[in-house]
């Protein structure tokens, strides 16, 4: 038996709540109004003002040659590598 109905968002956290919108509590809600309610502002969209990147052949080539020879992973890269992510844990 389900007390508040099988609508999840049924009982005390209705959907058409004011705070749900995001209006404070003596806002009329949508269900007071004959009209829907608005929707939230779009967040706000990121646009490149570069063009795109370019690969950079030399770099690639030599790391893929440094792979093969397995010099690529050294100790001290390891190492570099964790505190950097150590560090960014405790920031």
């Amino acid at each position: 038996m389900h007390p508040h109905g099988p609508d999840p968002l049924a009982g005390p956290l209705r959907g058409t709540s004011a705070w749900w919108h995001g209006r404070p509590a003596d806002e009329p809600s949508a269900t007071d109004s004959a009209s829907p309610p608005e929707p939230p502002p779009a967040a706000p969209t990121r646009t490149r003002k570069r063009g795109p990147r370019k690969i950079r052949t030399e770099l690639v080539e030599r790391v893929r040659a440094e792979i093969a020879a397995g010099s690529y992973d050294t100790p001290d890269k390891f190492q570099a590598a964790l505190e950097r992510m150590l560090e960014s844990m405790w920031d």
